[in-house]
């Protein structure tokens, strides 16, 4: 997508002194200038100098706070350290380019905002320097900045941004400005330290659990275990006898125990006695959602990708290989736990949260009080963990359901097992794929059918008023309803197949909420697409590394990264018995990473013992949280290939907290190291791509270790079986 400058730069005089300027995206420009949405970024410099940045992109670990700030900070050439960062409020004036609406997740801060914020940040700049100039009485062309201050070298006198900030604002807006060379850049490209680490490490930093408010009640609360079940009925005698217990909530499908303390809510919540309508779903188990997936995936979907002629390509194969492989349904996990805080009163609602999309939290508010948008306050925190989870509402929904019955703020906290057992799950992926070979075992036809839910169908079906009208309804529909993010990694591959197709099934399981993961649609078609790539090479009697390396001649930016991964792992040498190294490459959220990962299995036990990845997002904003980013992904990607499975008996989740919802210990971590390839390219996303890398270049390493195949996760119960 390209802008012009003039379709997302606009200044005005800020409130109290000062230059205020704000970043408009796409075609807003219109809309902005007849009142309809508020500028997207705002930069604020005040007459002390300080800058202050709002950030649209919601930080939860992954460093939006500090590359957000570099992007700024670079163009207008202020140190990192003057700047002040502050959360967006709702609004679609702040929406994400990259989605079409207000939010922070698949990888896009960097990518969607790279360009407008560099322009925000020049633009600013080139206004100081004309204020400056004016004052002087010379042209721009003669002044220099640095540090946030302008410079009249022939004259030596010198203006700080604060003191020029009034007349600033004064200035009309350039026409074109330019931004920086690379060669020039101090911050783009370095390893700055993180704006947002000072307050976690010394606990000033808010999270949503850290709300303390006068007056605030807590509340404890328990949903139907059941998916589609209801309440029936409570005594709640028991619980209202306990010192500290205030009321207790009925809602359609929930019950909450309102008291002074969470402790004594939870107590409260103990002492319920609760009847529940199970509804249809009563009986629903795992294997039933499996059955649904198997027979609606031998239809044809609908077609995602096609090039040359499979059939006859098929037809006409030496071999053929075939395989059918399955992604079971994965909880989030969040090591914050889910919570809100609510304060609902006659004339407006305010919500303290940590949410990846706050302006739909506020809408979901306002829907369930009806009250209008502007009088619902949403006050974003830091997020403890979002990894997908805080992109969806249900949580807010609640929360704000029961604070209506409270005459006081109230503090909505999940306990681990409520968490565990209403997440909104990682769908169950079920893959039919298939491959021709010719004599030499080289692929010239790839078949790959895959049935699953549709997120982001189920996203606009879902959505409150407005979102259906943003830029997620056409990314829905723009190859003819197949859903990109569920095919994302099976159409991107960079491999050349002479023929090719891809087909995608939605299959809606009954009654089970399915949404985003770290990584979601990726995660399961990198793990299917390079598990199989590794069949074919078996098949063909050729070494993994030599197969993949002999179809990547047409994309040399994943042949690169692969020979990076592979040399610094040491592939070919000799593993000792019970030890195997697995690899992977891949193309998705715009980056190229390969990953070789080294296993040692005893029976069904598996450790991961050292992971290598090599990494091409294009420009590095920020080489050290690029780096943070694949570490965190890895482990979150063993996790799942390893342990991650959610499975249902009598329409209920089975797992309930860490002891049987396994998550990789700091023991059990391997050794990680991560390569990063010098690049010029286009930015690419980095918070998800480590995690689906890593889990076929495990199950890889599996095979090699023992000669079993893994098509089924998670991988310990597949060994196990």
């Amino acid at each position: 997508m390209v802008w012009s400058r003039r379709e997302f730069i606009v200044a005005g005089a800020a409130a109290g002194g000062g230059l205020l300027l704000s970043c408009r995206l796409g075609r807003q420009a219109e809309a902005v200038a007849a009142g309809t949405f508020a500028p997207n970024a705002w930069i604020r410099i005040s007459r002390e100098g300080t800058v202050t940045m709002v950030v649209s992109q919601v930080e939860m670990g992954q460093g939006t706070y500090t590359a957000m700030p570099m992007l700024l900070a670079e163009e207008l050439d202020v140190d990192l350290e003057q700047v002040t960062v502050e959360a967006a409020p709702p609004g679609a004036a702040y929406f994400n380019p990259a989605t079409g609406f207000q939010a922070t997740g698949g990888s896009t801060s960097v990518r969607a905002l790279w360009m407008p914020l560099r322009y925000a940040g020049a633009t600013a700049r080139a206004m100081l320097v004309a204020a400056a100039a004016k004052e002087w009485g010379i042209d721009a062309s003669s002044c220099r900045v640095e540090r946030g201050t302008v410079y009249c070298d022939a004259s030596g006198r010198m203006l700080s941004y604060g003191q020029l900030a009034d007349n600033a604002a004064t200035m009309p807006v350039p026409e074109k400005v330019a931004l920086k060379d690379s060669k020039a850049w101090t911050l783009i490209g370095t390893s700055a330290k993180r704006l947002d680490s000072p307050g976690k490490v010394n606990g000033s930093a808010k999270f949503g659990i850290d709300t303390v408010l006068p007056g605030m009640c807590f509340a404890a609360v328990a949903a139907s275990p059941v998916f589609g079940g209801t309440l029936a009925s409570v005594d709640d005698r028991k619980a209202m006898a306990l010192k500290g217990v205030t009321q207790v909530v009925h809602l359609d499908n929930a019950v909450a125990v309102i008291a002074n303390n969470t402790w004594t809510a939870r107590q409260g919540l103990a002492a319920l006695e609760i009847q529940w309508n199970n509804g249809a779903q009563a009986n629903l188990g795992t294997a039933d959602v499996v059955k649904q997936l198997e027979a609606e995936s031998a239809r044809p979907g609908k077609v995602a990708r096609k090039q040359g002629d499979v059939g006859a390509a098929m037809a006409r194969a030496a071999t053929r290989v075939e395989a059918i492989y399955e992604a079971p349904f994965l909880a989030h996990l969040t090591m914050e736990p889910i919570n809100c805080t609510v304060h609902v009163r006659p004339d407006g609602c305010d919500v303290w949260v940590g949410t990846q999309v706050v302006g739909r939290a506020q809408a979901a508010a306002a829907k369930v009080t009806g009250l209008s948008k502007d009088k619902v306050v949403v006050h974003n925190h830091l997020i403890g963990g979002g990894f997908g989870r805080r992109l969806e509402v249900d949580y807010v929904t609640q929360a704000v359901a029961i604070a209506k019955h409270v005459d006081a703020p109230v503090k909505v906290t999940w306990s681990r097992e409520e968490d565990v057992q209403h997440d909104i799950y990682r769908p169950y992926y079920y893959d039919r794929i298939s491959a021709a070979l010719d004599t030499s075992g080289k692929p010239v036809g790839w078949s790959h059918r895959i049935a699953g839910p549709s997120i982001l169908n189920r996203w606009a079906e879902k959505s409150p008023s407005g979102l259906k009208a943003a830029g997620l309804s056409r990314l829905i529909t723009t190859i003819r309803g197949v859903d990109l993010d569920a095919v994302d990694g099976a159409i991107n591959v960079p491999y050349d197949f002479p023929s090719m197709l891809v087909e995608y099934v939605r299959v809606e399981p009954p009654g089970i909420p399915t949404g985003w993961w770290r990584g979601v649609g990726a995660t399961h078609n990198v793990f299917v697409v390079e598990s199989f790539l590794d069949e074919l090479a078996a098949a063909a009697g050729q070494d993994p590394l030599a197969y993949r390396r002999a179809l990547l001649k047409n994309a040399p930016r994943a042949a690169a990264v692969l020979d990076l991964a592979a040399s610094k792992a040491g592939w070919g040498e000799p593993m000792p018995p019970g030890r195997g190294r697995g690899i992977s490459v891949q193309h998705v959220f715009g980056s190229y990473v390969a990953q070789v990962a080294e296993v040692e299995v005893s029976g069904s036990n598996v450790r991961v013992t050292r992971v290598v990845a090599a990494v091409d997002c294009g420009i590095q904003v920020n080489p050290d949280i690029i780096v943070a980013q694949m570490q965190s992904g890895i482990i979150f990607g063993v996790s799942g290939a390893l342990y991650g499975e959610v499975t249902l008996k009598d329409g209920r989740v089975q797992q309930s907290n860490f002891s049987d919802y396994r998550v990789l210990r700091i023991n059990e971590s391997p050794v990680i190291e991560v390569h990063l390839v010098p690049s010029t390219e286009y930015p690419g996303g980095m918070g998800e791509p480590g995690t689906s890398a890593v889990m076929p270049a495990i199950a890889n390493a599996v095979y090699a270790a023992t000669g079993k195949r893994v098509r089924k996760l998670p991988i310990s119960t597949a060994l196990a079986g």
